[in-house]
């Protein structure tokens, strides 16, 4: 606890006198486990901390008991929103820099969030989701689907990528988000389709040559209404000059192509050699 509660150290209490009674960094840490278990208002954060008391006190002192719900809500409303958004980034890039496997980057536009009365576009976010952690280390909001390619860069950058593998959609394929998350330590794998014809072509006439030498492995699932069958053709040689890559990546890194039968092929990292950028 020594250590969360440094993270506070840079976040000013806007509250005076007698409304300081509660810890600071006690009432946030009761806050983010009432919603990590689900719930979402002041209330629920009273009522966690009642129920949940002699299992908070084997971290926390809480020498004044459980918060009400009315000084949540009195904390809450007087927190500047930036300097709690910096401290929150600061708080889940600890998580970050302990995360291993897959950070799955995409975007998703929020449900029932458009505001027909004032004619307001749905809200869109995207997000960074540690695959094994099933946890969300970043979101930013952006104003449609078409920002994505804007966004992901100040979100990868917020991000201890070190030792990770990306993956993101076809329309994240960019050669910036590659050479981006090689700069930060990490690996890719982004998938490829028609929005880079020349690359996708040149992706399936290398796969599709006889002389290439290919094993196989798949695998199949089954959800939201559709069976998909993904299956891996791995390539157990070096690249040759004039083979198409992504600038920008390694032997370790991979692109994939979405058939129209849902089966994906795409270069596995980790049999190849590393080979400079062509």
């Amino acid at each position: 606890m020594e250590d969360f509660a440094e993270l506070f150290e840079d976040l000013d209490d806007p509250r005076t006198g007698n409304a300081k009674r509660h810890v600071l960094h006690e009432m946030v840490l009761i806050a983010l486990c009432t919603v990590l278990s689900g719930g979402e208002t002041c209330a629920d954060m009273a009522l966690f901390g009642r129920l949940k008391q002699s299992f908070l006190k084997e971290f926390l002192a809480l020498e004044h008991g459980i918060p009400s719900h009315d000084t949540f809500s009195r904390l809450f409303r007087l927190l500047d929103p930036a300097a709690f958004r910096t401290w929150f980034i600061a708080f889940m890039q600890r998580f970050a820099e302990t995360c291993e496997g897959v950070v799955a980057v995409d975007g998703k536009t929020l449900r029932r969030s458009f505001d027909r009365a004032s004619a307001a576009s749905p809200l869109h976010l995207v997000s960074a989701w540690a695959a094994d952690q099933r946890l969300v280390l970043g979101q930013l909001a952006v104003g449609d689907k078409s920002n994505e390619i804007v966004a992901v860069p100040k979100l990868l950058e917020l991000l201890s990528l070190k030792g990770m593998i990306v993956t993101a959609d076809a329309l994240n394929c960019q050669r910036q988000i590659a050479a981006q998350v090689i700069g930060q330590g990490g690996d890719y794998a982004l998938a490829l389709k028609g929005n880079h014809p020349a690359l996708l072509d040149d992706v399936r006439r290398f796969l599709d040559d006889a002389a290439t030498p290919l094993a196989s492995a798949s695998e199949t699932d089954a959800g939201h209404g559709r069976i998909e069958t993904h299956r891996q053709p791995q390539r157990r040689h070096r690249l040759a000059a004039g083979q198409p890559r992504l600038a920008g990546s390694r032997g370790d890194r991979q692109s994939h192509g979405d058939a129209r039968d849902r089966r994906q092929d795409h270069d596995p990292s980790s049999l190849l050699p590393a080979q400079p950028s062509l």
